[in-house]
């Protein structure tokens, strides 16, 4: 039986994680987190976690530094395991870089030169997401096209490539280009835009109510690492009243979700699935489209 990595993407309240998870209801199978804040633990309801058991979940502290090819290395060794135990991988999450990286081996921007993030950070933070955005585009413009103002990480990282002499275009240009380590599908989740942005306000709201603000608390007298204090809403929470909060998160994922969306158009060979429907169906239909490519008569596990 041919080996088969099944890939699951969408922004953010898509449903990703449901699906994924009904998917592995059906076949023997194991999932595989591709978000890069949910690989950190101290913070469930804040990253939105999944309850079920999920690899790359929760494997570093908050303290902790992490960084695509460390998460690389992790993903290719989970999907390398499901496969050799006879079962279908499904990597499912909404950072596109990790995705990619998850599936192929990709060429990653060394490290940046020491001191360069902190400065960059300073900047982004003191003078505002656009002056930073602008300066990457006065250094390099090609790096500030793929890059969207309100992503601190990715226009810190292209300011430090690009202060070295590097870009970060190049990744972008090669990231969904080559063949995958094992015959892959990955499918896209389609939702209205505005179906999707009710979600997300509910969501939030639900968040709130789940007792976020104590989750977040929590952990801002820990040793907080540069990425994990860049979680979604972490600032927003520590620092504004509660409904200011919850409508700062509100516009911040919202704006989030419509990153991801291009990150979605940019993956080849993606099979687009109507996602605004209950995860069971969609489920169904993603198992329908696996077995075709494997050519398995319906009802055989992959």
């Amino acid at each position: 039986m041919t080996e088969l990595v099944l890939a699951i993407f969408g922004p953010t309240a898509s449903g990703k994680s449901a699906v994924a998870e009904e998917v592995a209801a059906r076949v023997p199978a194991q999932v595989i987190s591709a978000d890069a804040l949910q690989a950190y633990r101290g913070l469930p309801l804040l990253t939105n976690q999944p309850q079920r058991t999920t690899r790359l979940v929760g494997v570093w502290p908050l303290e902790h530094e992490g960084s695509v090819g460390e998460y690389q290395r992790l993903a290719h060794a989970a999907i390398d395991e499901v496969l050799a135990a006879g079962e279908t991988p499904i990597v499912a999450g909404g950072t596109g870089l990790y995705l990619r990286a998850a599936l192929a081996e990709i060429g990653l921007p060394s490290p940046p030169r020491a001191g360069a993030r902190e400065r960059w950070e300073q900047l982004y933070d003191e003078a505002g997401a656009e002056p930073a955005h602008a300066e990457l585009r006065r250094r390099d413009a090609e790096a500030a096209n793929v890059v969207h103002p309100n992503d601190r990480r990715r226009v810190v990282r292209a300011l430090e490539l690009a202060e070295a002499g590097s870009t970060l275009r190049p990744m972008h240009d090669r990231l969904w280009s080559g063949a995958s380590r094992h015959p892959t599908v990955v499918f896209g989740l389609e939702v209205p835009r505005d179906v999707l942005s009710s979600r997300i306000e509910t969501r939030a709201r639900a968040m709130f109510d789940a007792g976020v603000e104590e989750e977040v608390r929590g952990v801002l007298h820990s040793p907080l690492s540069r990425t994990a204090a860049a979680a979604l809403g972490l600032r927003e929470i520590a620092e504004l009243p509660r409904e200011e909060a919850i409508e700062a998160l509100i516009r911040r994922t919202r704006s989030y979700a419509a990153y991801q969306r291009k990150w979605m158009r940019r993956i080849p060979g993606l099979v687009s699935v109507d996602a605004n429907r209950s995860p069971g169906p969609i489920a169904d239909e993603i198992l329908d489209v696996a077995r075709a490519r494997q050519r398995l008569p319906a009802g055989r596990a992959l």
